[in-house]
């Protein structure tokens, strides 16, 4: 647990600036109470979001991660975390595997190579028709040193689903991100103020159709992709208060300004057309990091997901993210939270050199059907687990 140390410093008032950040952290507890009551009166419906990038870590708490994070996935998730970093970190191997839970009656040795591919989706799920499947594989290997980081980031991430209907329906997301990040961390006021910024080339492919002909049985997916090559960059901010549950307040934008993936056509596919552009957003978190005892530590976040855009959200439900972290002594972590409207567990086992991490957690993918009303009006869950190796120096 990284802490924070007060100093006198020429010509400040170290106990009025304590007590500005008390007040702020009251303040702080105030806003908490006031979100949840609106989570709580919220009731609204959408269909999933899907983002770059999402840690096993952040998902056991909730989906939060940018008021705690503090390892080498700073680099991505908030590049202010790299202040919290106090040793070099190597990661040779991080294999991240993620699938929902409806996949287990239906994935199987032979057609798991399928999943990843237009037409092999296709064919399960015509035998499994209104069954939501989703995997994601994810990589990060990186070289992290105090408030510097680099790394080589790989997703691919498919969901798709078979609706039936007059006629029936074929939806399919699908997307592979490769490319080299690199962060930086500005560290001010001994580590109170954390400002990092990250730059990322990333190559895209993207699906994203929902008009697809459930007849057909030659989809390649060439035909359907779209790619290209984009830079983008976030910045984050981490305010921390010199008091002992270290009170926290972090901002991250990301795709600062808006990404285009228009560079060049991509490395892949000679696709003619390029991935959809990515609007400029910003999340912003507050968090407690309460001494439990002398090797057991905690960390309580809660986040809310594109700030700018709030006031046009009819369901902030599904854009809140609470967490919860218990550390007994380095080498066991107990995680768990909510995202949004559904539980998320995990754990995390840690030794010097390797590391194992489980979690499961809940995500929104739009609306059901009422039996009662014969409305589309009910949240739909996907249940997904998820695991991670990760071995490094």
């Amino acid at each position: 647990m990284y802490q924070i140390e007060a100093h006198s410093i020429r010509g400040v008032d170290v106990g009025k600036l304590e007590m500005v950040f008390w007040e702020w952290a009251m303040d702080s507890k105030r806003f908490l109470l006031q979100l949840a009551a609106l989570i709580l009166a919220t009731r609204g419906f959408a269909a999933e979001v899907f983002e770059m990038y999402n840690g096993i870590r952040q998902l056991g708490m909730g989906g939060a991660s940018i008021a705690i994070v503090n390892d080498e996935t700073s680099i991505i998730a908030n590049p202010a975390g790299l202040g919290k970093v106090r040793d070099m970190f190597l990661t040779v191997a991080d294999p991240e595997l993620e699938a929902s839970t409806n996949g287990s009656a239906v994935i199987n040795a032979g057609n798991l190579v399928g999943v990843t591919e237009p037409q092999g989706m296709l064919d399960i799920l015509k035998e499994h028709q209104d069954r939501y499947l989703y995997v994601k594989g994810q990589i990060l290997p990186s070289l992290v040193v105090p408030n510097f980081g680099v790394g080589l980031f790989g997703k691919i991430e498919v969901a798709a689903e078979v609706v039936s209907g007059t006629p029936d329906q074929y939806y399919l997301h699908y997307t592979n991100d490769l490319g080299p990040v690199v962060a930086y961390n500005f560290r001010i006021w001994d580590g109170r103020i954390k400002l990092g910024v990250n730059g990322k080339v990333i190559n895209r492919v993207e699906i994203n159709r929902d008009d697809l002909d459930v007849t057909r049985l030659d989809y390649s997916k060439g035909e359907l992709v779209q790619e290209g090559v984009g830079f983008s960059s976030d910045v984050g901010l981490i305010l921390s208060a010199p008091w002992a549950w270290i009170p926290t307040l972090a901002v991250v934008v990301r795709d600062l300004g808006g990404t285009n993936y228009t560079l060049s056509n991509g490395i892949f596919h000679n696709a003619t057309e390029r991935p959809a552009s990515v609007l400029q957003t910003m999340d912003a978190a507050i968090a407690l990091f309460p001494i439990i005892s002398n090797r057991t530590r905690s960390s309580f976040t809660l986040e809310y997901r594109d700030v700018l855009t709030a006031s046009q959200e009819t369901d902030h439900y599904r854009r809140a993210h609470l967490g919860l972290e218990v550390n007994f002594g380095d080498l066991l972590f107990v995680r768990a939270g909510m995202n949004g409207r559904y539980w998320t567990a995990g754990v995390e086992f840690a030794l010097e050199r390797v590391q194992f991490q489980a979690a499961s957690y809940g995500e929104e993918i739009g609306t059901a059907a009422d039996p009662v009303a014969n409305t589309q009006t009910q949240p739909r869950e996907d249940r997904r687990v998820m695991a991670k190796f990760v071995f490094r120096f």
